[in-house]
């Protein structure tokens, strides 16, 4: 169904375009200026209904992971938060593989962005798929959030944390291992997980 820009109220308008913008390359950087440039509208104006781009992010990324797809784990509500959360990590790793599968996957990734020549082209579309990862991360991490289940802190800090942890173990994963693969895994990403829960601001705390 197509939309038309003109029929909706000014927060809206902003919104739409951050989603076609968000659509269209899944690691855009959503400026504040690109975006209420797309909107026909001041960034004066998307400011007063987003104050920050942080708010802005937030909420393009609460309406295509819980309303476009409302069966992320992080809503499963009979498992605990840090159940959750690892297993949304979990789902991360789950298109690697393990072994055979995980070993071409990481000897794609090394063809494709560390072998080549590092153009601006080729570091422009690494760094998308990486925000996308960040983005994903970060928001699970505001929906435990805004839960109360996790102490308010750098959701963005904590999410390259993770996205580390993960980088780590997808590469694990492709290498030889004398124990379960799986069961260290669990291991590591429970552990990563609650050093996460017991990261608190510093800020929110005074």
């Amino acid at each position: 169904m197509t939309i038309d820009p003109s029929t909706l109220s000014t927060r809206e308008r902003i919104l739409h375009a951050a989603l076609t913008m968000f659509g269209e390359s899944r690691g855009a950087k959503l400026s504040v200026r690109a975006v209420a440039a797309r909107a026909g509208v001041s960034t004066g104006s998307l400011r007063f209904h987003f104050p920050t781009q942080r708010a802005l992010l937030d909420e393009v990324l609460r309406v295509v992971y819980e309303v476009i797809a409302p069966e992320d784990p992080i809503h499963d509500e009979s498992l605990t938060a840090r159940e959750r959360l690892v297993a949304c990590l979990r789902q991360v790793l789950a298109p690697s593989g393990v072994g055979a599968q995980a070993r071409q996957a990481a000897t794609l990734l090394h063809q494709t962005f560390i072998e080549p020549e590092q153009t601006d082209e080729l570091r422009d579309s690494y760094l998308a798929l990486e925000r996308e990862g960040q983005r994903r991360v970060e928001h699970w991490l505001s929906v435990l959030e805004r839960e109360g289940a996790l102490p308010v802190g750098d959701n963005a800090r904590r999410a390259r944390f993770l996205n580390s942890v993960l980088a780590g173990l997808a590469l694990e994963r492709a290498l030889p291992s004398d124990e379960s693969i799986l069961a260290s895994e669990t291991n590591t990403l429970t552990m990563a997980v609650d050093a996460v829960f017991r990261d608190v601001d510093p800020a929110a705390s005074e």
